[in-house]
């Protein structure tokens, strides 16, 4: 279980994430949602020990985040950024070794080549595996890295916004990719999102931050509700039952 106790972050005297305490269930997809600016980056990286809390207490398996060292942290918890940049010339499947580095420190074994077989298969990178990143559409790339992520082979997947430049085809493909991840492999998975409708379909567990602080959070049907929305978002969203999905509009 990943613990989130009081946490805190400050970008001079404004604070971007406040006081938030959250507990990430195990086998389960939690999703964080709100308007932008609500700290939901912020706290994801924060939780992977990417940037330094200001105050307040992670823990993972009980330890203090602080307390792991790196290498084993990087076996345990693997992140996603909405922005990954990487300036040496690679195919999709050397960006995707890179995820077995904490295992292999650059020297790949036989294992380490079918973690990331299956990293490509499960993204459906089969075919244009050796391609380069810079001949990629941009949902191609975000989709590599994502085969990255998975080829690390960690309990907790954190991944900020992970469907930035997907069109509607690869979009779902990658939340049932991360159901199958959940279901089959016992994977903890903990997704930024924006698309509602994405997180209401395939989320266990929904976490609203708003102004850097928790508002709501709670089961799906719990936080995919009308009044609780509005609350969040500050507009009306229609709630509408499909096929035992709530999919909410909020067009008009």
């Amino acid at each position: 279980m990943v613990e989130v106790k009081g946490v805190s972050k400050l970008y001079g005297s404004k604070h971007v994430v406040e006081n938030v305490s959250v507990q990430i269930g195990k086998g389960k997809i939690t999703s964080f949602i709100g308007p932008n600016g609500a700290g939901k980056s912020t706290l994801l990286s924060m939780v992977s020990r990417l940037i330094d809390k200001d105050q307040g207490e992670v823990l993972i398996e009980g330890k203090e985040i602080g307390q792991w060292q790196s290498n084993d942290l990087a076996k345990k918890i693997s992140i996603l950024k909405q922005s990954n940049h990487i300036n040496i010339r690679l195919t999709i499947r050397d960006l995707v070794g890179f995820g077995r580095f904490p295992y292999s420190q650059g020297r790949l074994t036989a294992e380490d080549k079918k973690y990331i077989d299956e990293a490509i298969q499960y993204m459906d990178l089969g075919d244009i595996q050796d391609k380069y990143l810079d001949e990629l559409s941009g949902g191609q790339r975000q989709r590599a890295y994502l085969a990255m992520v998975l080829a690390q082979d960690t309990e907790y997947i954190l991944l900020d916004e992970p469907l930035n430049n997907l069109d509607m085809k690869h979009s779902v493909q990658i939340m049932k990719v991360l159901r199958r991840l959940v279901n089959e492999l016992g994977k903890t998975i903990v997704i930024v999102i924006h698309d509602i409708n994405f997180a209401s379909c395939h989320s266990d567990y929904i976490v609203a931050l708003k102004n850097g602080r928790v508002v709501k959070e709670g089961t799906t049907d719990e936080i995919i509700d009308s009044a609780v929305l509005k609350e969040i978002y500050d507009m009306d969203i229609e709630i509408h039952n499909l096929n035992g999905n709530r999919i909410c509009t909020y067009f008009t």
